[in-house]
């Protein structure tokens, strides 16, 4: 099979990089700029290609990224939450139809290149935030663009962390020797890691869970289980609330 990933210079999309390497079908990785406040994740993309020795495309996204504002992804004005990542408040980080976007756009790139697979690396972990990492999506996504290339190429979207935990993919990261400071995932984009954004909590706590050395750089590096702990005492209070 000849895959292109689409590889934001994450954790989770490198290990899968890095997986679809292993498995001799890689053809190249695909990253877009979006005009997001963590662009700095596209150099870590880059280098992911480099070092297992494909062709990296960024494709431009930045003239459809200004139309999707009120992400504290895409727009200056609203500040990245703190917390854990299974949060209300993460909700605000949605970029409307990214991943649609992306997806089409790397769908065309892979039939033109006569590639058999799309690999992207949404996880189980994303569901209840990002309506466009959830399995229906992906189901969905599937059947319109096997009408959008019927008769032009036969292109299948590969997931295989569509039910995985994050913690699972970290455990997959160390299984694989991804080399976990060479990714990114702080939404804040600064020089290095907060250690207090969603992402960065749910990136400790999963390295932790999957036991997986994490020699990242964090502003705070230890800020991960306070978040924690004050989601689980969030969670039970609601719990006894609905009993």
């Amino acid at each position: 099979m000849k895959t292109l990933v689409v590889c934001s210079g994450g954790l989770d999309s490198v290990t899968l990089a890095h997986k679809v390497a292993r498995e001799h079908s890689l053809h190249a990785l695909i990253s877009f700029d979006y005009g997001q406040r963590h662009k700095k994740e596209l150099d870590f993309a880059a280098n992911t290609a480099k070092e297992l020795g494909v062709r990296h495309h960024i494709v431009d996204l930045t003239s459809a990224g200004a139309l999707l504002t009120g992400s504290s992804l895409t727009s200056d004005d609203v500040a990245v939450p703190d917390g854990h990542y299974a949060e209300e408040t993460m909700r605000i980080t949605v970029v409307p139809n990214r991943n649609a976007i992306m997806m089409a756009v790397a769908f065309g790139a892979a039939a033109s290149a006569g590639a058999d697979r799309v690999a992207a690396a949404m996880h189980g972990g994303d569901h209840f935030i990002y309506p466009d990492c959830r399995p229906d999506f992906i189901n969905a996504f599937q059947k319109m663009q096997n009408h959008a290339l019927e008769g032009v190429a036969q292109v299948t979207l590969y997931t295989p962390y569509i039910n995985a935990t994050k913690a699972d993919i970290a455990a997959e990261a160390g299984r694989l020797g991804v080399p976990i400071d060479r990714t990114w995932s702080c939404y804040k984009g600064e020089d290095v890691h907060c250690g207090r954004c969603g992402t960065c909590v749910e990136r400790r706590e999963a390295l932790e869970l999957a036991r997986v050395p994490d020699p990242t750089v964090y502003t705070d590096r230890e800020y991960w289980k306070q978040a924690r702990a004050e989601h689980a005492i969030r969670k039970m209070a609601a719990e006894a609330i609905q009993d």
